[in-house]
């Protein structure tokens, strides 16, 4: 089996991840929550080849699957659980996990592993059934145990509690999450803090030592809301979401994440995803169409430059593994094999070659590079530099000013590069002193980077 480098929050920089050798780590991470149910392991060996080409290092998937897993057997044949009992795991299909694991350790990929997607608790929507509970702690600290138990040695792995839902219910009584909860007749102020409490403690009883994030439900919640002083959470995480349209304010969320204290990374858990129908609840109007790649790369970059520590990326086909073999969730497009090759996801390389050249562990959001008004909505450019360069991710066409002082007398290198395709071009040379620059506004409706870099760097990014 090899063993690949623990991920741990940096030292150097408390936003960020690192591997336990003090290198940077980002993560650029794909939604596979049906891995351990739809696929048999000659696919998942293809889907971890072309997501490991394309600079994928992370992979999400669910231990109790959603889809009714604890009834409807995987492509093994096998369910987790012996009568839908978490004391009573079933050994053949947790081999089957074991497998895969130690398969996607062969391609440098690490895997997000979902003790229990969050219908198996006593949130008020999914098909469950609802084996964790408020009044059954113990079974959810126990099975955790088990797991942690079981996977205390495996270095490629990341815990990840909640499965798409909020550690407890607030907000507007007539608006999900609250309005689902009150129709169940469950009171306004229901709180499973206490479930994910168990299952953290669980986990690390039985040896677990990897990092710990929260996957809450979609909008601009993150699990900083409800779960930021509880010390088994390292990493927060929001999930930006399909049910809200186009450019949700991620950078928002990211942000007011970032400034809080303790300081935690966070991560954008699902950002649009690609080929997903746009705000298909409660229901789909066909004129509003699918999410593109265009949409997938302005939430992803302007995560990432809002001072997130990475991105789950996903596709609509892939993450339920769209097949003849199953019923679609929402309206499907393609094949999930098909759509392992869509734009959005090819260009997740683009950007990590980019990011992987920069000193990340130095980098700072900095929305004073851009001079005057960042924009808002699909407009908003988003700026992270680090003392040689700024990068300014701008996502239409328009002009923008961006500001050189930083540079003082020294010249700088100016460069654009194109999130979509990897290339990249001169700018103008900004003459030597000049207080700030205007970058050209473009007809065409696409993204691109600036990029500004000292001479006396060490490295040239482009």
């Amino acid at each position: 089996m090899k063993q690949l480098r623990k991920i741990e929050v940096s030292d150097q920089n408390p936003h960020l991840l690192a591997t336990d050798d003090g290198k940077p780590f980002l993560v650029l991470g794909d939604t596979a929550w049906e891995l351990f149910h739809r696929l048999d392991l000659a696919e998942i060996e293809r889907y971890f080849q072309v997501r490991a080409h394309q600079g994928f290092n992370f992979v999400w998937a669910n231990l109790l699957p959603e889809f009714d897993g604890l009834r409807v057997p995987n492509r093994q044949g096998d369910l987790p659980l012996h009568d839908a009992n978490p004391a009573l795991p079933n050994e053949q299909y947790f081999a089957f996990v074991d497998e895969v694991l130690d398969l996607a350790a062969s391609y440098d990929i690490y895997v997000g592993l979902l003790p229990a997607w969050g219908d198996k608790l006593t949130a008020p929507w999914g098909a469950g059934p609802r084996i964790f509970g408020l009044d059954n702690l113990d079974v959810a600290e126990e099975y955790a145990r088990w797991l942690g138990n079981r996977y205390a040695d495996r270095t490629n792995i990341m815990w990840v509690l909640g499965g798409d839902r909020p550690a407890k219910v607030f907000g507007d009584p007539d608006q999900f999450p609250m309005k689902n909860a009150l129709e169940a007749g469950l009171p306004a102020d229901i709180d499973w803090t206490p479930i994910w409490r168990a299952m953290a403690r669980g986990l690390k009883s039985g040896g677990a030592n990897q990092p710990v994030t929260y996957h809450p439900q979609g909008g601009t919640v993150s699990s900083s809301q409800f779960l930021h002083e509880e010390p088994w959470l390292d990493i927060n995480a929001i999930q930006s979401g399909h049910g809200g349209g186009h450019d949700v304010p991620i950078w928002d969320s990211i942000s007011r994440d970032y400034h809080m204290s303790p300081p935690k990374p966070t991560l954008d858990a699902e950002p649009n995803y690609e080929d997903s129908p746009v705000s298909p609840w409660p229901t789909w109007d066909p004129a509003t169409g699918f999410f593109d790649d265009l949409d997938v790369r302005k939430q992803i970059y302007r995560s990432i430059f809002a001072g997130g520590c990475g991105v789950i990326y996903g596709n609509h086909c892939v993450w339920q593994f769209a097949s003849d073999l199953y019923d679609p969730v929402l309206e499907v497009l393609f094949d999930w094999r098909t759509a392992l090759h869509r734009p959005g996801a090819e260009s997740l390389r683009y950007l990590a070659s980019l990011l992987g050249k920069l000193d990340l562990l130095k980098s700072t959001p900095d929305q004073s590079r851009i001079v005057g008004d960042p924009g808002t909505g699909s407009a908003r450019a988003q700026a992270i530099r680090t003392e040689d360069v700024t990068l300014v991710y701008i996502p239409d066409g328009r002009a923008i000013e961006i500001d050189l002082d930083w540079a003082g007398a020294e010249p700088v290198i100016m460069q654009e590069f194109d999130p979509s395709n990897g290339s990249s071009a001169d700018l103008p040379k900004p003459i030597k002193g000049q207080a700030s620059v205007t970058v050209a506004a473009y007809a065409a409706r696409r993204d691109r980077v600036v990029v500004i870099q000292k001479r006396t760097s060490v490295a040239q990014l482009l």
